[in-house]
């Protein structure tokens, strides 16, 4: 699943679109690499996405095409 989509759908970043961008300008790093929106994503990946000061890790647990809301904190976990 390319990185853009699985932010969406594990609702880290709520649109596409804007995951898409953050990607383009350098805001997420997969395995301490720049990545593309059109990465493809793996269980395994650490995922950070820097949110102005803030960044966020986390390991992915699960890859799903759609998820419920209340489900999308499981396909992945938080690292610090």
């Amino acid at each position: 699943m390319r990185l853009d989509k699985f932010l969406k759908v594990s609702r880290i970043i709520k649109r596409r679109t804007v995951a898409n961008n953050a990607c383009d300008s350098e805001h997420v790093k997969v395995n301490g690499r720049d990545a593309k929106a059109s990465y493809d994503v793996k269980i395994g990946d650490i995922i950070e996405v820097s949110f102005g000061e803030r960044t966020l890790r986390l390991r992915v647990k699960d890859i799903k095409e759609h998820t419920l809301k209340n489900d999308a904190s499981e396909l992945y976990e938080i690292i610090e």
